[in-house]
C-alpha cells in the first residue's frame, strides 16, 4: 500500500506534493514536511485525484478558503454542477466541498474529480441517508461502503461526524437552536431510534484503514456546533470537542491526516477562545471554521457577519475558513452569492495573514495603495481582489477612457480629492517631501514578493488546465434553471 502524506513525512520523505506546496507557499520543502509530520498541517491529496494541484492547510501557512457547492433533487444536471465548480475556483476557493443530496451523485462527483484542480471534500453521511431512505435505516456496513466508494473515486477529504456521542445529546436540551449540523442531527436521530452509540464512532478504526489506503484526510465534523450565539461555548460543544481531540490522535496513530471543523455562531469576544481551545485539545491539528457568525440579526448579510468572525479566527490561528454567502439560512445561493461569499472570505483570510505578519502578505496591500495614490486606475483594477467589480464601480459614473487618466473619481470630484490636493501641496510649496511611490521610486515589486500565491493577485491561482471552459460544460448535462451554490451544513 502506498504511503500517506503524513506517513512519508514522518519517515523523512519530501513528496512531490510537498514540493509543489512549498513552491506555492514560498516556504522550504523541509518545513512543509515537518509540519505535515507533526500533524500541524494537511495536504488533502487522494492519490486517485489526478487533476489535483496540491495545496496545504495549516496555521503556519496562508489562510485558506473553502466553498460549498452541491445539488438537490431539483438541481441535478452536470452542467450546473460544473458551473458551480468553475465559479468557486475562479473567485479563489482553495478547496470545494460537494454537499449534494440529489440524484446522479456518483456521476457528478466523478466529473468534479476529473476536472477539479482544488481538493474536493464530501460528507458521505448524506449519500448514506439517501440510499437508506431515512436516518434510522443507516447501517455501519452501508456507511463503510459509501466511504470506501468515495475514497476510490478520489475524494480528498471527508467530513466524518464521529464526535457526537449518545452521552452528549442531553447536553443540548437547554439550547435555543438545538442541533443545527445536518450530520449531527442525522446521527442524533439514529442514536435515539436505536439506543446505541454513534455508528461512525463505532467503526472509526475501519474508516481510518480506508483513509490510509487512499490517503483521504479527515475533516472531523463538529456536530454540536452552536447555531446561535446564545449556544456558543456551551457544555455540548466543548464535550464533543474533547472527543474530537481523541479521534485526532487515533487517526494520527493510523498515519491519517486530520483537520477539525469549528463552530458556526460565536460572539466576537469568544472567537479566539474557540480557536485556542481547539488547538490545545486537538494538539495543534488544523482548525477549519464555518464563519463564525458573530451576530444573528442580519439574515441576507451573513457573509458579512461571518467574515468578521472569520478574520478574527484567522488572526487567532484558524487554518481554513468555510465561506458563508448572503443566502445563508435563507435559500440556495446563486452565482452572484457565491462570488460575494468568496470575496468576503478572501478578504477575511488575507486580513488574518496580514495581521499574523505572514511573509510578504502586506505587499499586495502596499501595491494597491501605491497605484491608488498615483491615480493609476488600470493598475488598481488589475491588482484588485475582484478586478471586474472594481472597474464596474468606477465606470458606473466615469466610464470614458479619459477618466482612466484622471486625478479624481466621482466620490470627491476634482476640487475635493484629498490625494490630488496632497500631491499638489507636495509639488508646489516645497514644505512637504515627496512620497516614495511608483515603479520609479520605492514601489512594491510583487514579482519578487515572498508572499504565498494566495496573498498575491490574481485570485484563483490553481492550475486549472483540466478544468473545462464554461462554454463546454453544456456537453455534460441537460439545460436547467438551477442556480449555482448550496447552503452550508448548518
Amino acid at each position: 500500500m502506498a504511503e500517506t502524506q503524513i506517513a512519508a513525512a514522518r519517515e523523512g520523505t519530501i513528496t512531490d506534493e510537498m514540493k509543489r506546496v512549498a513552491e506555492r507557499e514560498n516556504r522550504e520543502p523541509e518545513f512543509v514536511r515537518q509540519q505535515v509530520a507533526d500533524g500541524q498541517a494537511v495536504i488533502p491529496a487522494n492519490r486517485n485525484h489526478d487533476a489535483l494541484d496540491p495545496m496545504i492547510i495549516g496555521r503556519e501557512f496562508a489562510t485558506k478558503v473553502n466553498a460549498n457547492i452541491g445539488n438537490s433533487e431539483e438541481t441535478d444536471d452536470l452542467e450546473t454542477e460544473l458551473q458551480k465548480l468553475h465559479t468557486a475556483v475562479h473567485y479563489g476557493a482553495d478547496t470545494v466541498m460537494d454537499l449534494g443530496t440529489g440524484s446522479r451523485l456518483d456521476e457528478i462527483r466523478e466529473t468534479h474529480l476529473e476536472h477539479s484542480p482544488v481538493p474536493i471534500g464530501t460528507v458521505p453521511l448524506y449519500e448514506a441517508v439517501k440510499r437508506a431512505g431515512s436516518p434510522e435505516e443507516i447501517t455501519t456496513d452501508l456507511l463503510l461502503e459509501v466511504i470506501e466508494k468515495q475514497a476510490k473515486q478520489g475524494v480528498d477529504y471527508m467530513t466524518i461526524h464521529a464526535g457526537i456521542l449518545a452521552e452528549h445529546l442531553p447536553l443540548t436540551d437547554g439550547r435555543k437552536t438545538g442541533i443545527v449540523s445536518r450530520g449531527g442531527s442525522i446521527m442524533a436521530k439514529w442514536m435515539e431510534e436505536h439506543g446505541e452509540q454513534n455508528p461512525l464512532f463505532q467503526v472509526y478504526d475501519e474508516i481510518c484503514e480506508v483513509f490510509a489506503e487512499h490517503d483521504v484526510t479527515f475533516s472531523l465534523g463538529d456536530s454540536l456546533r452552536p447555531g446561535s450565539i446564545a449556544d456558543a461555548c456551551d457544555e455540548a460543544q466543548y464535550a464533543e470537542l474533547d472527543t474530537l481531540g481523541e479521534l485526532t490522535r487515533r487517526a494520527w496513530a493510523n498515519d491519517v491526516q486530520v483537520m477539525v471543523e469549528g463552530p458556526g455562531h460565536v460572539p466576537l469576544h469568544r472567537v479566539a477562545e474557540n480557536v485556542e481551545r481547539q488547538q490545545e485539545v486537538c494538539d495543534g491539528a488544523p482548525f477549519y471554521v464555518l464563519g463564525p457568525l458573530v451576530t444573528d440579526v442580519a439574515p441576507g448579510y451573513d457573509h458579512i457577519t461571518s467574515a468578521i468572525g472569520a478574520a478574527t479566527a484567522a488572526r487567532a490561528g484558524a487554518a481554513m475558513l468555510c465561506y458563508v454567502t448572503p443566502k445563508e439560512h435563507l435559500g440556495l445561493p446563486d452565482e452572484e452569492d457565491v462570488r460575494d461569499g468568496l470575496a468576503a472570505y478572501r478578504i477575511a483570510a488575507h486580513a488574518g495573514d496580514v495581521a499574523n505578519e505572514r511573509p510578504g502578505a502586506r505587499d499586495w496591500d502596499d501595491a494597491v495603495s501605491e497605484a491608488r495614490y498615483e491615480f493609476d486606475w488600470r493598475e488598481q483594477f488589475r491588482l484588485a481582489l475582484d478586478p471586474d467589480r472594481a472597474r464596474e464601480y468606477h465606470d458606473a459614473t466615469l466610464p470614458e477612457d479619459n477618466y482612466k487618466e484622471a486625478r479624481f473619481c466621482s466620490m470627491c470630484g476634482v476640487e475635493f480629492c484629498s490625494m490630488r490636493i496632497d500631491q499638489d501641496a507636495r509639488a508646489d510649496d516645497g514644505g512637504m517631501e515627496e512620497l516614495e511611490t511608483g515603479a520609479d521610486d520605492a514601489g512594491t515589486d510583487l514579482e519578487s514578493s515572498p508572499a504565498a500565491e494566495v496573498n498575491r493577485p490574481p485570485v484563483g491561482v490553481h492550475d486549472s488546465a483540466d478544468l473545462l471552459p464554461i462554454e463546454d460544460c453544456e456537453a455534460f448535462g441537460d439545460e436547467s434553471d438551477a442556480e449555482p451554490g448550496t447552503a452550508s451544513d448548518d
